[in-house]
């Protein structure tokens, strides 16, 4: 059921993280996701995570108004220690900018596709970066 997403999380997490030991991971679905995780990872030969990482799972503030009254002190980022003031909603407000240039892009081939999509998130990441 989750077998992209922990996949994602555990390569993500593999990569260049010898010395981490907490790691925020903040999905729609969280409350869901994180209930079997380890078990997944220790009954899969492919998902492969340091043993002494803590994942601390947690729900974006925008998903979060859809759960149950029971996920909001658990998953919200609100209290979660060292969260900081996190939406945890940053690729949904990336979607704007692309429904402006998806009925263009519908058109296209694949690879033109991905190109003009890396090329809207490398001109979304420039502005970030110079504070337009």
């Amino acid at each position: 059921r989750y077998m992209n997403t922990d996949y994602s999380i555990c390569n993500a997490l593999d990569y260049g993280s010898e010395r981490i030991t907490k790691a925020l991971v903040i999905y729609d679905v969280g409350c869901q996701w994180s209930v079997n995780f380890w078990s997944r990872v220790k009954n899969s030969p492919s998902l492969l995570l340091p043993p002494a990482l803590e994942i601390v799972p947690g729900v974006g503030k925008f998903h979060l108004a859809a759960h149950k009254l029971s996920c909001f002190p658990r998953y919200s980022l609100n209290f979660v220690k060292g969260a900081g003031h996190l939406d945890g909603e940053i690729l949904e407000t990336l979607w704007a900018p692309f429904n402006k240039i998806s009925p263009t892009a519908r058109s296209m081939t694949q690879a033109h596709r991905q190109e003009v999509y890396d090329d809207h998130m490398r001109d979304s990441n420039w502005k970030k970066l110079v504070g337009l």
